[in-house]
């Protein structure tokens, strides 16, 4: 019993430095991956930065005084329109911003009101897509990128076979191998983050927009009722 535990240890002990050997740090696997890994690394640190920054932007949007709409009604039946558009003015978000416009063109053709909040809403849609057409590039173009790297791998290491003639060994093809590898690994995983943080943002401005379409419904249908 004895003999089979210390060969287990002795058999484990084997392992992890024979582990220990082969293991590559994430650093070593960059460098590996030769130049390629440098507009990786930087479409990375953008993709990255335009999902958190565009995540933040959207929430924010998406934030609204549920008891917005009702305090904006109550104002009009009253004839408020100061307090009404005071109030808009208080909150720094799309739907404020196209009722206040839409407050402001009260007495004209309801038709000219709608055509006002309309283009409103559309600017502020513009500024949540802000930025998304780069994600939506770094999805299709970090992989593209990955595979020229894998080219350029196989290049190098048909290049370093047909320069050793006869003496070809699996060590002097590495360094090819490795730049094929590693950029493909890299340019994917690129690319997977940016495509899902892409349609992710996607979904999230389309809630906003079904919210901000609600409220011009809501607003449009309150100056359309009968004055009493």
């Amino acid at each position: 019993m004895i003999a089979n535990i210390i060969l287990a240890s002795t058999i484990a002990q084997a392992g992890v430095e024979q582990t220990g050997e082969v293991e590559l740090s994430f650093i070593d696997l960059a460098i590996k991956g030769g130049w390629i890994m440098i507009p990786l690394v930087i479409l990375s640190i953008m993709a990255v930065y335009i999902f958190v920054e565009r995540y933040l932007s959207i929430r924010k949007s998406a934030k609204s005084d549920s008891n917005f709409m009702n305090r904006i009604k109550e104002y009009i039946h009253e004839d408020k329109i100061d307090s009404a558009l005071a109030l808009c003015q208080s909150q720094n978000t799309p739907v404020a911003r196209m009722i206040e416009k839409g407050i402001q063109r009260i007495g004209r053709p309801l038709s000219d009101v709608n055509t006002a909040i309309e283009n409103v809403g559309n600017l502020e849609i513009s500024k949540l897509e802000e930025s998304l057409p780069t994600l939506a590039t770094i999805a299709g173009g970090a992989p593209m990128l990955g595979f020229l790297g894998t080219v350029i791998g196989m290049i190098r290491a048909f290049y370093d076979m047909s320069m050793a003639g006869n003496n070809i060994d699996v060590g002097l093809l590495s360094n090819g191998i490795y730049t094929a590898m590693v950029t493909t690994v890299a340019g994917l995983i690129v690319g997977i983050f940016a495509y899902f943080g892409y349609n992710f943002l996607v979904a999230r401005i389309e809630k906003v927009i079904f919210s901000l379409e609600g409220s011009t419904s809501e607003f449009m249908d309150l100056l359309y009722e009968p004055v009493a």
